[in-house]
């Protein structure tokens, strides 16, 4: 268990190479970064023990990230909780003759205090702009499915008709409209989530 500050930098930066690997990377880490704070005190609170050994079993236990195969759709599984943004980038793969779903990277980030402020389905929406942003150069051209527990028809009105602040309006301008020629959704029959299919 670290007993400094010092002791802690180094191991957020090792685990930090390695956040691909760790879903909810930020989530997690978070009572550690901020111990780390030039005017915060070092004590290793319950949060703040939990964070650590929580990233310590990530480490141990995170999975093998598939190779990435363009020729081949992907799942975009997204999740915006109260303090961070999440996401999950899939593809189904045949590996030793079985279809195996497994994770071609993880990406996740802090929400905004200015963000903070949006409703749960202004966040999914924001947070699929970013997602886009972030995994564009793997999903551009490329057939994916956006998997959220976000509600189908209030998705739905909000990604068509943009009503959003100004800023999320932009992005969509930019990520949709301009990337992808068609968009449409579907509910999964299996599931409870949403999904939304964007095709070439």
């Amino acid at each position: 268990m670290p007993q400094k500050k010092k002791e802690i930098q180094p191991f957020l930066g090792f685990s930090g190479y390695y956040r691909k690997n760790i879903k909810d990377f930020v989530s997690i880490a978070r009572p550690l970064h901020k111990l780390c704070d030039k005017d915060t005190v070092f004590e290793m609170t319950i949060d703040r023990v939990e964070a650590f050994e929580s990233l310590r079993q990530a480490l141990n236990t995170a999975p093998l990230l598939l190779m990435t195969d363009l020729k081949l759709p992907f799942k975009l599984y997204i999740d915006a909780s109260g303090d961070g943004l999440g996401a999950a980038l899939h593809q189904v793969q045949i590996i030793n003759d079985k279809a195996v779903e497994g994770p071609i990277c993880f990406i996740s980030r802090q929400i905004k205090p200015t963000e903070a402020r949006y409703g749960a389905s202004q966040m999914e929406c924001l947070f699929l702009v970013w997602a886009l942003e972030k995994l564009n150069y793997f999903l551009e051209g490329c057939v994916f499915e956006v998997i959220t527990d976000c509600t189908p028809v209030v998705f739905h009105t909000i990604i068509i008709s943009f009503k959003l602040t100004r800023r999320i309006n932009e992005k969509m301008e930019l990520n949709i409209s301009n990337i992808f020629e068609d968009l449409w959704i579907t509910e999964k029959e299996s599931s409870a989530m949403d999904t939304l299919r964007i095709p070439d």
